[in-house]
Order: structure tokens, then sequence, then C-alpha cells
């Protein structure tokens, strides 16, 4: 009876131990947890306007011009997750387009040196609009899925991976 009791015993603590290992840091399977979603504050950014030239005079340059991604942020970001690879972590976020037709597809680092601000790495997912005037369509027609490679240079100091839309943000936290 007393060596059953024990065997019951340690099993039990054995088996309660799963779980703190299950939730814990050491788990690499939590190193980055479920996304939430967060509100975006409203912003009144006045649209540039591409035919007025930012650079004019006698000594700007005219040669050089530099590709510019025309793409514009979608609207809702449904899911991000956050994937462990070889090397670093794979960013994978779906978003909900205004209407159908939207390419070009891409995660675009809030910073040209995608160095995160506070802990923080934050991209916005945004496609191109096509020229002519496309149909809305159900959700599931408009819904675009993006991923990016991070590596782990660029992981490092990195707690939270926010991904912005128009409406709203998914964040993944370690």
């Amino acid at each position: 009876m007393r060596i059953s009791l024990s065997v019951l015993l340690v099993a039990s603590l054995t088996l309660g131990a799963c779980g703190f290992v299950r939730d814990s840091a050491i788990n690499p399977a939590n190193w980055f947890g479920r996304s939430t979603s967060e509100a975006l504050a409203p912003t009144d950014d006045k649209p540039v306007n591409p035919l007025i030239p930012q650079k004019s005079g006698l000594f700007a340059k005219r040669a050089g011009k530099e590709y510019t991604y025309a793409g514009t942020p979608f609207d809702e970001i449904t899911s991000l997750t956050v994937e462990r690879i070889p090397g670093g972590a794979l960013i994978r976020a779906s978003g909900l387009a205004a209407r159908q037709g939207i390419y070009s597809v891409r995660l675009t680092p809030e910073n040209a040196e995608e160095i995160p601000v506070d802990g923080v790495l934050t991209y916005q997912l945004e496609g191109v609009e096509p020229g002519r005037a496309t149909p809305i369509g159900t959700p599931p027609t408009r819904e675009v899925t993006a991923a990016r490679k991070v590596t782990n240079q660029n992981l490092v100091g990195v707690r939270t991976i926010r991904v912005e839309g128009l409406r709203n943000a998914q964040v993944a936290r370690r």
C-alpha cells in the first residue's frame, strides 16, 4: 500500500511539472505567443501629391530615380504568426483588403534598417491596388497572406513583433 501510494504521489508531481515547462519561456514553442489584436488611433496624415516635385531647382538630381513601392496599408490584419526557422524567424500576417484585386503584397518595416524601437519590431501589411475598379466581394476573396524572414541578428532585443493595418494591429510577444 505504501509503495503504490508513493508511486501515485511521484507520478502526480511529475505530471504537474509538465504543465510548468509547457507554459514557461524554456519551451521554444512559446518564444512568440499567440497574436492579439489592438486598436489604432486615427491619424490625420494629408496625402502627398505625386505631381508636385519634392526637390526642384538647378542642382536637383534628376538622373538617379529610385523605385518607390506604391503599396497602401490593408484595412484589417486578421492573423499573425511567428515561426522559428534556422537562422531566425518567419513572420506571417494575413489581412483583409477593402476590395478584390490587391497584388504585390508585402510586409514593409517601419524603418529601413529593421531596428526595433523599445523592443518592438513594427511592420505594415501593404498591397498595390489595381488601376481599374474591382468588386468588393466576400471576405474570403479579399484575404491575403504575406511573409517575411527576419534574421537572428535583427531579433536581438526584440520582445514584441507588431503588424499594423489601417483599423487594427496584431501583436505577438515573447
